[in-house]
């Protein structure tokens, strides 16, 4: 194998052995440059990747604490008051009784609300403080009003279940 090459390789005139060794030559470092090139900007990708993954761990190491604290805290009490007496308590306690037009109690873990024209703020914070008091908001549907920051809102509300 090395000799017919070699015999090849002889039977060319010098200038054509001459410009074919400079033609190897050149596209060799053109592939050079190429890998070079293309494995800095891997290596660039994977510097920001890394990073990325950085950020990701410690937030995955914070949400893992929290989640054993989670797990630890004594489970949910259940208040015994009425449901629908609780959320009509707390629609006053938040000045929204004027907006409230109906309060249905289907069963006694659930509550469908109905707001008139209610302002979205301050409803946005009764559902807030009904989430401490473990009601959490199933269902709801909000339509905006003519009237700037006033809303129509029917939601459903249920008690948290104890686990």
């Amino acid at each position: 194998m090395k000799a017919p090459l070699r015999a090849l390789w002889e039977s060319r005139a010098p200038r054509d052995r001459a410009i074919i060794a400079v033609l190897a030559i050149v596209l060799g470092a053109a592939l050079y440059a190429a890998l070079v090139q293309t494995a800095s900007r891997a290596r660039t990708q994977l510097g920001a990747s890394v990073a990325t993954l950085r950020l990701q761990s410690v937030r995955l190491d914070q949400q893992a604490g929290e989640f054993e604290r989670m797990r630890a805290a004594p489970a949910l009490t259940a208040s015994k008051t009425e449901l629908r007496a609780l959320v009509q308590a707390r629609a006053g306690e938040a000045g929204l009784s004027h907006a409230l037009v109906r309060v249905d109690a289907p069963d006694p873990d659930q509550v469908m609300v109905v707001f008139g024209a209610v302002a979205f703020a301050p409803w946005l914070n009764w559902v807030d403080d009904l989430n401490s008091q473990h009601i959490r908001l199933e269902t709801c549907r909000i339509e905006s009003m003519s009237t700037p920051g006033l809303v129509s809102v029917t939601a459903t509300l249920v008690r948290a279940k104890p686990q």
